[in-house]
């Protein structure tokens, strides 16, 4: 046999010649074919006619040169026609949902091998000698084609639009080689289909498309073929029926365009918004000077007849009150202060005599309930913590994994190599090619090497009883009941190279035009790139670029950070191991899990080794998990510290400090660790009840509940301490007698902020969002909880401490003690001194008040559908004789409009490829006519003589559909049949978990269909592609319902992994409105209720939280905040937060009963805002800086920028904005108080015939007397005391102890 090709002699041109006859045998000239390359041999003869079989077949293969029996001539064998059919089922199994573009391609196919005027069209170019029987013979292995381009590009554009749905791409994409689909144009397609290097064409055709203009360059004699190319949307002459929209632009129907997206608001020029803001705050801004105007004139015109102070506030200092002004609403207040004050008197009184008592049974409650932690359930499970149960996304995925098994899980690595620099490679088949430092042979051999290690990895599973590897818990799409380590999909660049050093080291000299180089990896890299599906390269190597399990490694994943499509300037190589997923109670769930570990390990060893030469980021399934854990690990030391510095700064600014010698006797260290110790049991009876009962916690309560409720209550424990301390003990009075007088004072105030806070959150557990409620309801419970321990073990800790410092015994040295006595008069420090000095005259200055005051994704098919009918497939399908809007019709339609549906890719339909597998026309599903098997499934790899009969006829329309039977029949074999070259439309990998049916009925139960999104990048994105997408998927389902194989119902439903997450962003306004304005309910009606149904009050206290929560959600968006349900439990946090602020303040000012608004808001500012400042604002401020240093950045934006947010806003609020607030419109005092009052100090001047001043009481002074030390006065004392002088403010000037 010869293999040295040689030109040909050319050969006059004439009609009805032929140029070459029969077959030579296989090409000897091309090495390494994926299907025999069969050649003909060289005859320059007259066409035979064809008659009998060979006319027959020729009519099958080539119809359009059929001119009847008898008068048809052709230039090809019936050897060779079959040899021509076999090589066209290999791509009319991509074209034949297009029957056009299928006729079109067997066309120019036909016209260069069989037609009668072969002379005129081929001009052989190179032959070469064979022997064949024993015959030398002239073999063709070239020739040129001469095509005009009106045919050729008639034919492309036919072909261009036709899709594969098994991967959503264009057939075209597969066969224009390294153009891809962007880049092909007819003549770039016909070269492929002739270059002998691709594996499948059998020797080299060198397509001339000539046009018009270029005919005369046309030999002599040739005549360039230019016969009708069909259109996409016309029938064939085989009766077949035009192609679909999907592959036909054409074909599609006239929709009409959508409406354009609403624009911006806008008013003018401006934005809308902007503008209404504007407005309303100028009308707001013109009411407030409206009432300072009216306020004046009014004040004005009353000067005349009254005196006023130089706030402009009435004075009448006698204050007589006629009991019929006394309000209903007035003596409640009252009856209710009496009753809230008598009842903690005694309690406090009880608590303070049984001190040891008191801690001993609150110790035992505690330890009961915090025994039910050894049973406590931690949620880690994001899903868990986001998504509610019963939420239609959390249906939709547990449909998704009972029928699908969940989503496979992704472990990928991102490396980079920064810093090297690229080169330009000059390739002999693509010219030169810029590449980047990245991609080069030392770094693809350190990436191989480090994918082998990750492959390699081998551990002991007790769950498996054995050593467990990778193949034992890998998504192995093409063998996934028996895979062996390469069957497992992991997807990167070396697998263009099918993991071997041996091809990435692979040279070979190369002569294209005349010019020989050397070919290697880069060239095979640059081809893979752009035609990732082929089977073989067009370079001299011959090398796959299919990866090693079998499947198609797609550009954008293996490599990153390029432009245009420019993969060769990659800057980040993509190394993803894809595993199986399992339900967590599923044993191999914690195998897959220990993979992942040892994936984390490897990596980590590797990122450290200083020899490595990249930086990459790296992620596992369990990542989020394990971030969540550690970073929590890591914060606790965080949170430990932070815990430290509160309680130090709570154990010094408790004490009261009037000598060096006595600070051990005069300090808090023991009532501050108290406090703290209060409010950890509160947090674990919390716990420990909630674990008892069954409902699971989470980090975020670890960490957010003890803070909140630190801060909730250190701000009580000032309260009462400084309290305490400003308080003189009254002649003859018992320690615990005073204890429980001062706790019936301040504990009214303490149960209206706890109780507002604890319902707030009790009302914030009806949130459908599971993280946000369990939060609600541990932290509600903690609070009352701390409440309760702060009446009893903190009342009875304070008892035991005065004892101490009664007897002058040091703190933690209680044997020792000091001989200074403990002053008469209690030291004010410099806090209590400054706010009624400077700060509240300053802020109530009649100027200042004024000036204050203003990915991929399924859809998804439920059971109720009939898919093996004729008109359930045509609602599906979106090929020939499909309805125009079936379900993966409208997907097309919707993927037209990206930037509107967010839907990039049409869905891969079973349905389309279970047709076209069937169809005869294709060697996917024939019957065994002989031998064991006879009857059964054939598959393609099976000889040809062994399975003569196709699963299917031919259609009389044209329309393939299977019967019932049919369907059902050959469904099973459709969806475990490997796809190969020989029938790329087998469904196993791509549908065989796609379709679920019933065993015993074969009823499909369930069904997906997986199209893409477009490239989403946020929460908004992300959100608004999930409600496009469920709109779409509506849509669907209205449609197929009226379709009469569809049960009432029957749903389709899109589902994708991160929808479970995103779905929170869909309702999170509405949710979040709800859950906050469920937690202000209960502030106000607390409010109202405990200071004796004083709605003035309550309004007030309500305006000034909502201030501080929508100021705060402005904030967050300036400070890049985003709004989730991890901030939405911080919001609910603030409310809670935000009670201690306000409603100290509002309640102090409501029981004042000084003459004017004024004088109440300063002296509540002075006294009460002092402890709230100490005990609130710098409490928690020390903690929330330290949480600055977190490595979580889960901690830094939600926990420290938001809470130092809340606690700046609410400082801001409660101190400045509130007391101005209520200076303004504050209710009025309490006459039922004053009439008592009143009543009372007549008895006296009558008694003792003496009078007795009151400027100054508090509110409980109608029934005591006022004590030294404060304002606001015991419960149940029988004699009136005059207060102390006035200031030029009309605030009384008391003698108080504070903390600072």
């Amino acid at each position: 046999m010869g293999f040295l090709a040689h030109s040909w002699e050319y050969t006059t041109p004439a009609p009805d010649f032929c140029v070459m006859y029969e077959e030579c045998g296989k090409n000897p000239t091309v090495e390494g074919s994926l299907i025999p390359a069969i050649v003909p041999c060289k005859d320059y003869s007259q066409a035979r006619g064809v008659v009998g079989k060979h006319y027959q077949l020729l009519k099958q293969v080539c119809p359009m040169l059929d001119r009847g029996e008898g008068q048809t001539k052709a230039c090809c064998s019936q050897s060779q026609l079959l040899s021509l059919k076999s090589s066209l089922m290999l791509s009319q199994a991509v074209l034949l949902r297009c029957p056009s573009c299928a006729y079109n391609f067997a066309h120019i196919h036909c016209i260069t091998t069989c037609s009668p005027e072969q002379s005129q069209v081929i001009n052989i170019t190179r032959t070469t000698m064979v022997n064949v029987s024993n015959t030398e013979k002239e073999a063709v292995v070239g020739y040129q084609a001469y095509i005009s381009t009106s045919f050729s590009d008639a034919s492309f554009k036919s072909c261009r639009n036709v899709r594969i749905p098994a991967t959503g791409g264009y057939a075209i994409a597969t066969m224009c080689g390294r153009y891809g689909a962007t880049l092909c144009t007819a003549q770039r397609w016909l070269d492929f289909q002739g270059d002998s290097s691709n594996g499948l064409a059998p020797l080299d055709i060198d397509f001339r498309l000539i046009s018009p203009e270029q005919a005369a360059g046309v030999p002599p004699g040739m005549i360039p073929y230019a016969g009708l190319a069909l259109g996409c949307n016309e029938t064939t002459p085989d009766g077949d029926k035009e192609c679909s929209c999907q592959d036909c632009v054409e074909s599609c129907p006239v929709v009409p365009p959508l409406d354009p997206p609403p624009g911006p608001f806008m008013i003018g020029d401006m934005d809308g918004a902007v503008v209404i803001c504007l407005i309303v705050l100028s009308l707001l801004s013109l009411l407030y000077l409206g009432f300072l105007v009216a306020e004046f004139i009014h004040k004005r015109f009353k000067d005349k007849v009254t005196g006023m102070d130089k706030n402009a506030n009435e004075l009448d200092h006698n204050q007589k009150v006629n009991p019929k002004d006394v309000t209903w609403t007035d003596r409640a207040s009252l009856v209710t202060q009496d009753f809230l004050g008598s009842l903690f008197q005694t309690w406090g009184r009880v608590m303070a005599t049984h001190p040891l008592k008191v801690i001993a049974v609150c110790l035992l409650v505690v330890v009961a309930l915090a025994t039910g932690l050894m049973n406590i359930e931690l949620t880690t499970d994001p899903v868990q913590l986001w998504s509610a149960p019963n939420s239609r996304a959390r249906r939709e995925k547990e449909f998704h994994d009972v029928h699908f098994s969940p989503f496979y899980r992704t472990n990928q690595l991102i490396l980079t190599a920064p810093g090297r620099h690229g080169h330009v490679y000059d390739s002999l088949l693509f010219g030169k090619t810029n590449f980047s430092g990245l991609i080069s042979k030392d770094l693809i051999m350190q990436l191989l090497e480090l994918q082998q290690r990750i492959q390699a990895t081998e551990f002991w599973s007790d769950e498996l009883n054995n050593t467990a590897t990778l193949k034992d818990v890998c998504y192995a799409p093409l063998n996934p009941k028996n895979p062996s380590l390469t069957d497992c999909a992991v997807n990167g660049l070396t697998q263009y190279f099918q993991n071997s050093v041996d091809n990435l080291n692979a040279k070979a000299n190369m002569t294209e035009l005349g010019v020989t180089k050397e070919v290697d990896w880069r060239d095979h890299f640059i081809y893979c790139v752009n035609s990732p599906l082929s089977f073989k390269d067009i370079t001299a190597l011959g090398l796959s670029c299919m990866a090693d399990y079998g499947g198609p490694v797609f550009p954008f994943l293996a490599v990153g950070g390029y432009e245009n499509e420019d993969f060769t300037t990659a800057e980040a190589f993509i190394l993803t191991f894809s595993l199986n997923n399992y339900p967590r109670t599923n044993p191999k769930f914690k195998v897959v899990e220990q993979w992942e570990s040892r994936f984390l390990q490897i990596v980590q060893q590797y990122q450290n080794d200083p020899t490595t030469n990249f930086t990459f980021a790296y992620m596992a399934e369990r990542s989020l998990e394990d971030e969540i854990n550690r970073t929590t690990m890591e914060d606790i030391p965080i949170f430990m510290i932070s815990y430290g510095v509160i309680f130090i700064y709570i154990a010094v600014a408790l004490g009261e400090y009037s000598s060096f010698k006595r600070i051990l006797v005069d300090s808090k260290i023991l009532v501050g660790l108290g406090g703290i110790l209060v409010v950890g049991c509160s947090v674990l009876a919390s716990m420990g009840f909630y674990a008892w009962i069954g409902l699971p916690s989470s980090l975020v309560i670890l960490q957010v509940v003890p803070f909140l409720v630190l801060a909730v209550g250190a701000d009580n424990i000032f309260i009462f301490v400084l309290e305490y301390q400003r308080d003189v003990r009254q002649p003859g009075e018992q320690r615990e007698e005073q204890i429980g007088r001062v706790l019936g004072r301040v504990a009214p105030s303490m149960l209206l902020c706890s109780l507002s806070e604890s319902v707030c959150f009790f009302l914030g557990a009806l949130s459908t969002m599971p993280a946000v409620k369990s939060f609600a309801l541990y932290a509600a419970l903690a609070v009352l909880m701390d409440f309760v321990l702060q009446m009893t073990a903190f009342v009875a800790l304070l008892s035991l401490d005065a004892r101490r410092q009664d007897a002058n015994r040091c703190e933690v040295l209680c044997c020792c003690s000091v001989k200074i006595p403990r002053p008469s008069t209690p030291s004010q420090g410099v806090l209590l001194p400054f706010m009624r000095k400077y700060y509240a005259p300053v802020l109530l200055h009649p100027v200042s008040r004024i000036a204050v005051v203003g990915v991929p994704t399924y859809f998804i098919t439920t059971r109720g559908f009939n898919f093996s009918s004729v008109m359930g497939m045509n609602a599906v399908c979106s090929s020939v004789g499909c309805d125009q809007f079936s379900l993966t019709q409208k997907i097309q339609y919707a993927t037209e409009y990206p930037e509107r549906s967010y839907m990039a890719i049409p869905a891969s339909s079973w349905v389309d490829d279970f047709i076209d597998w069937l169809n005869p026309r294709s060697k996917c599903c024939r019957i065994y006519t002989s031998g064991p098997n006879k009857g059964k499934f054939c598959p393609a790899t099976e000889s040809a003589l062994k399975c003569l009969k196709p699963c299917m006829p031919f259609p009389n329309d044209g329309v393939l559909r299977p019967s019932v039977e049919e369907f059902n029949r050959f469904l099973p074999n459709f969806l475990n049949n490997r796809p190969d070259l020989q029938c790329p439309k087998g469904g196993l990998g791509a549908y065989d978990t796609a379709v679920v049916r019933d065993s015993q009925t074969g009823e499909i139960l369930a069904s997906r269909f997986m199209a893409y999104h477009t490239p989403l990048s946020n929460s908004q994105e992300y959100t608004a592609a999930l409600l496009r997408a469920r709109e779409l998927a509506n849509n669907i389902t209205e449609g197929m319902r009226k379709s009469q194989v569809t049960s009432h119902d029957f749903e389709v439903f899109p589902y994708t992994v991160t929808y479970v997450y995103y779905e929170q962003y869909v309702n999170i306004v509405y949710e979040g409105l709800v859950n906050i304005s469920l937690c202000l309910l209960p502030t106000f009606v607390v409010c109202c209720i405990l200071l004796g149904l004083d709605l003035r009050s309550g309004l007030l206290n309500l305006f000034t939280i909502v201030m501080i929560t929508v100021d705060t959600v402005g904030v967050m968006t300036l400070w890049g905040i985003d709004y989730n349900a991890v901030s939405l439990i911080n919001l609910v946090t603030a409310v809670g937060i935000s009670v201690e602020f306000v409603s100290h303040m509002t309640r102090c000012f409501a029981l004042s009963i000084l003459p004017t608004k004024v004088q109440r808001a300063k002296e509540a500012t002075a006294n009460m805002g002092s402890a709230v400042f100490a005990g609130v604002a710098m409490t928690n401020l020390p903690g929330i800086i330290v949480l600055a240093f977190a490595k979580a950045q889960l901690i830094q934006i939600f926990f420290f920028r938001l809470n130092l947010v809340i606690t700046l806003l609410g400082m801001a609020h409660g101190l400045i904005f509130l007391p101005v607030l209520l200076s303004f419109f504050g209710p009025g005092v309490n006459k039922a108080v004053l009439l008592r009052l009143q009543s009372k100090k007549a008895v006296e001047t009558k008694q003792n015939s003496s009078k007795v001043s009151y400027d100054n009481f508090a509110f409980e002074s109608i029934r005591d007397p006022p004590s030294t030390e404060s304002s606001v006065l015991p419960p149940n004392h029988s004699d009136l005391t005059a207060p102390d002088k006035q200031d030029e403010d009309g605030v009384t000037k008391t003698i108080s102890s504070t903390h600072i």
